[in-house]
């Protein structure tokens, strides 16, 4: 089998740089043999000592995105975990709601004694019309409510008139 010209060329420089690298690393062990440890490290010893360092720094790299990795894990794992039991929960709390249903209608809203409007007696009215025991309003409506004189003047609103709430829709059950 032949290799294309570029892929020989390209090999061949592979191998020339693997076996400079080599014998620089041999040279380098055997400076630091040979040489006492107190000496200036020189130019060789130096680049050995960058090259420990490095691989230090790269160790240590590695070893911290492992860590964050297996913690990623963790977490993820935990919020799994969290969201499944979630789910199961508001799940069971949906089959808990009693047979429940929003009605629409219109049921004025009698006034309290304080003079607000009593709008969840209003609310259980409309539901028990509709065969409900109970109920709550979902939907409010106001408006005024003014004597047909007030209209046929051309006034939208004066003596007589009144503010009047009405519930719309609500949640019996």
């Amino acid at each position: 089998m032949s290799l294309h010209p570029e892929m020989t060329r390209t090999l061949s420089i592979t191998r020339h740089l693997l076996v400079a690298g080599f014998v620089m690393t041999s040279a380098l062990a055997v400076a630091q043999e040979s040489r006492p440890r107190n000496d200036d490290p020189g130019f060789l010893g130096s680049i050995g000592r960058w090259f420990e360092e490095q691989g230090d720094k790269i160790s240590s790299t590695f070893k911290d995105a492992g860590r964050k990795v297996e913690t990623l894990g963790h977490e993820a794992g935990v919020a799994a975990k969290s969201t499944v039991e979630g789910a199961k929960d508001a799940a069971g709390a949906v089959a808990r709601i009693p047979v429940a249903r929003v009605v629409s209608g219109h049921e004025k809203c009698p006034n309290a004694p304080n003079g607000a409007p009593d709008c969840v007696a209003a609310a259980t009215a409309m539901c028990k019309a509709k065969g409900f025991e109970s109920g709550k309003s979902a939907d409010m409506t106001t408006a005024e409510v003014c004597p047909a004189q007030v209209y046929l003047s051309g006034r939208s609103s004066g003596p007589g008139c009144k503010t009047e709430t009405f519930v719309s829709r609500a949640l019996c059950q």
